[in-house]
């Protein structure tokens, strides 16, 4: 029990972090920003390694990205996306939990989990409200970046985030 609340507390701060993050990154084309939450979603997934952990942080990112957004129309598709994207994340992650380490994990696993979120988020976007650009123009020119600013990113944050984990003494 008392695990379980230390961890849920380090993933709530985790969460903030992210949503703070979120708050202050600059945009990079078409007043869009990059989604700096959800790497800390990326994070918090492979650190925790239960499906539930997963389900609520997916839920609790998409709900705060949907109150931030600053795209017109997007908070349905941000809950959406970040629901999607935390599960199949989740998913690719399983064959190779024991595989490989956690710096390897952080790469390829927000790099890949951008881009598919960033494809969901567009895709359901287009759905319900439209997009101000083509997809593929918003494709390259949105979520390419991002991908590449978060996994610059995670990799920062991952690191230090590790740093402050075993100085603190605590294992998720």
């Amino acid at each position: 029990m008392k695990s379980n609340f230390k961890k849920n507390i380090i993933n709530s701060l985790l969460l903030a972090i992210g949503f703070i993050l979120h708050q202050v990154a600059p945009p990079i084309f078409f007043g869009m920003k990059p989604d700096l939450s959800l790497t800390m979603v990326f994070i918090i997934i492979i650190l925790n390694e239960d499906y539930k952990t997963t389900l609520i942080v997916g839920i609790i990112a998409g709900i705060l990205s949907a109150l931030t957004t600053t795209f017109p129309g997007g908070q349905p598709a941000n809950v959406i996306d970040k629901i999607i994207t935390s599960n199949v994340i989740y998913l690719l992650l399983l064959p190779f939990r024991n595989k490989l380490n956690n710096q390897i994990k952080i790469i390829i696993f927000t790099a890949i989990g951008t881009v598919l979120s960033g494809t969901v988020f567009l895709t359901a976007a287009s759905i319900l409200v439209g997009l101000p650009q083509s997809f593929t123009a918003m494709f390259i020119a949105v979520v390419l970046p991002a991908a590449l600013v978060n996994t610059v990113t995670a990799i920062i944050l991952f690191n230090a985030i590790q740093i402050s984990l075993k100085h603190a003494k605590v294992t998720l």
